[in-house]
């Protein structure tokens, strides 16, 4: 019997070539447990091979293609149509936006439209580029994924999309997130690093809506610097925040002092971040999905979490899963977080987080989707 012709995917792997975000670890960890699946090729495009040779398995099955042009429109145009036509792919997967010439078929992750739901949090040019690209991405598709049930009602009400059309395939958290540690450590390793060793941890871009203000006014409000607690937060400002620039202004120096930024920390020092922690808040106003409170639970770190948009999903959080936009809940719960964190439901909600964000289920789920789409489409 003949063995049938490997499926030739290409990955435009372009976000490897910026900062850190959601994204880049959708395509990290779902191709890297792809990877073992010989019935495929997969070619990745980046601007920098190196970083995507330091990220995946050097396998026969893998190839990496080093893009000509860095920006996007470029790329879009002229780079990723003609790599398509000259290996022959089949199939090419993109985050959010596609290029105009449509060679093979599209694969097109949307990871969330946030800007329609909250307008006043993005300019109208931004939400006007967005909705015109990521429409028509999700109309030209052959196979429509988005990261959470949330994110899917938001395709289906602004871009009117039928159901049936979007498929869930959920962020994981990867193994290494779970793996035993000892607390003392990791605040020895950043104290001796970063000059902190006792502190409050937010991971995120820098944006409105992320609400890194209402963070450091809770923070302010119970006074946690007297007690020599920092308020770090890591991440890049990828939109001004005028609320939050004259809050840090406002602030004299003995106070100011006790709040850290650092917008390039490695993955392995961000771990290390996560483990010295006392508390992990994560207090954004809307996520698409929202990785770092599950990363810093599975790593058993106590977690207060917003309960809106996609984190309404994460219900085991329980009693520490709030309406942040009630001060007096939130500085209650924080308080109680930081004074007495239990250690037993810490372990169950890593257990919870463990079962039902896998990155193996959501590797197979893809790979279904893509073979079925395959076989429909040589029949």
């Amino acid at each position: 019997m003949t063995e049938k012709p490997s499926i030739k995917l290409f990955i435009d792997a372009h976000v490897f070539d910026n900062e850190h975000q959601g994204s880049r670890t959708f395509i990290k960890e779902l191709y890297n447990h792809l990877a073992c699946r010989k019935d495929i090729e997969f070619y990745f495009g980046a601007f920098n091979v190196e970083i995507l040779k330091q990220n995946f398995p050097r396998l026969e099955n893998i190839h990496f293609i080093k893009y000509r042009f860095r920006k996007s429109i470029l790329r879009l145009l002229f780079d990723i149509p003609s790599i398509i036509k000259q290996y022959g792919i089949g199939y090419a997967h993109f985050q959010y936006i596609v290029p105009l010439q449509k060679n093979c078929c599209f694969i097109v992750t949307t990871h969330d439209v946030l800007f329609n739901d909250f307008p006043k949090n993005f300019s109208f040019w931004y939400r006007f580029n967005k909705n015109l690209l990521y429409k028509n991405a999700a109309e030209k598709a052959d196979i429509l994924t988005t990261v959470s049930e949330y994110s899917k009602a938001t395709l289906q009400k602004y871009f009117k999309l039928k159901a049936e059309r979007i498929n869930v395939l959920p962020n994981g958290i990867s193994d290494g997130y779970f793996s035993a540690y000892q607390k003392s450590e990791a605040i020895n390793y950043i104290n001796n690093k970063f000059d902190c060793n006792k502190y409050l941890l937010y991971v995120s871009r820098i944006e409105p809506r992320k609400n890194h203000a209402g963070l450091l006014q809770v923070y302010l409000d119970l006074k946690l610097y007297k007690e020599e607690y920092h308020l770090v937060f890591i991440g890049h400002e990828s939109i001004s925040c005028t609320k939050l620039n004259r809050l840090l202004h406002s602030l004299p120096s003995n106070v100011r002092r006790f709040i850290l930024f650092f917008d390039d920390v490695s993955e392995d020092d961000l771990i290390e971040f996560y483990k010295a922690s006392a508390v992990f808040v994560y207090p954004s106003k809307a996520e698409g999905f929202g990785f770092p409170p599950l990363e810093a639970a599975a790593l058993k770190v106590p977690v207060l979490c917003a309960n809106n948009t996609a984190l309404n999903d994460y219900s085991f959080f329980d009693q520490n899963h709030i309406d942040i936009s009630n001060q007096k809940l939130f500085k209650e719960r924080l308080s109680n977080l930081i004074e007495s964190p239990s250690v037993k439901s810490l372990e169950i909600i890593a257990q919870n987080i463990r079962q039902k964000y896998n990155w193996q289920k959501t590797a197979d789920t893809f790979y279904n989707l893509l073979k079925q789409h395959s076989l429909h489409d040589q029949l």
